[in-house]
């Protein structure tokens, strides 16, 4: 019996520090299913459902809910309640129309912010990584774990590519059709997603190069004028002038 509890859910002392749950109180928790995020950078849904929002005060009745159809992660109804959100997703209620975006925040890790209606159809996705697929395609892989391809008249001079790893692409949600793109540069607006300043917003000041992502120090300033440093690893363009997403209050003015 315990070995099938090993594998389908997760022990509590062993989940992320993150997550809002009762170690001391109960040994398992949920486990959240292979998806488009990992464990370390997510919550399952039955979590947000019971304890961030407050819907459900037992498992049986947040799952019940979440089975119902009550709640759409980017436009997309889940029904399943292992589904891991992570961060830039946008959680609807369906019932209350309330809408939110799962975002980094100060210490805490995370926070789900209010958002209004018209922002919650937009998604700004970091791209990870591009390859070229048949025809001369370009397939961006996006932060999400979804990928948007991008077709070209003449792969030999793909004029359509101006898009680079580091950037962030702006789509709609559940359509992913591009609706812009900002790129990685000096002056960017920046929001932190990990490491000690996680959730911290500022525009990139200079980067230092170093051999691989993770040495890559990059210097930012927030809005007060403070400088600090993260690696590139937890770096995500949010904006030129001004962030084109809500932000926690005090985050940016």
């Amino acid at each position: 019996m315990a070995r099938m509890g090993g594998r389908r859910h997760l022990k509590a002392l062993a989940a992320p520090a993150f997550w809002p749950i009762l170690r001391k109180e109960y040994k398992w928790t949920v486990k959240p299913r292979p998806g488009p995020h990992p464990m370390e950078r997510s919550l399952p849904l039955l979590l947000i459902v019971r304890d961030v929002l407050g819907y459900a005060k037992t498992a049986r009745e947040a799952r019940k809910l979440i089975a119902e159809g009550n709640f759409k992660i980017d436009g997309v109804v889940r029904r399943d309640y292992k589904f891991p959100v992570s961060f830039m997703d946008v959680i609807e209620v369906v019932k209350t129309g309330e809408l939110y975006r799962f975002l980094p925040y100060p210490v805490k890790f995370f926070k789900l912010e209010l958002i209004p209606r018209e922002e919650a159809t937009i998604k700004p996705l970091r791209i990870e990584n591009k390859t070229t697929v048949k025809g001369g395609h370009i397939q961006l892989n996006l932060y999400d774990g979804r990928n948007v391809l991008v077709k070209v008249k003449d792969p030999r001079n793909p004029v359509e590519d101006v898009y680079d790893v580091g950037g962030t692409l702006i789509v709609t949600i559940p359509s992913m059709e591009i609706k812009g793109y900002i790129s990685f540069d000096i002056g960017r607006i920046a929001l932190v997603v990990g490491g000690k300043a996680v959730g911290r917003v500022g525009r990139i000041k200079s980067i230092t190069w170093g051999w691989r992502k993770e040495t890559t120090v990059v210097t930012l300033e927030d809005p007060r004028g403070n400088l600090f440093q993260t690696s590139l690893n937890y770096i995500y363009i949010i904006g030129v002038d001004k962030p084109i997403i809500k932000l926690p209050e005090g985050a940016w003015p």
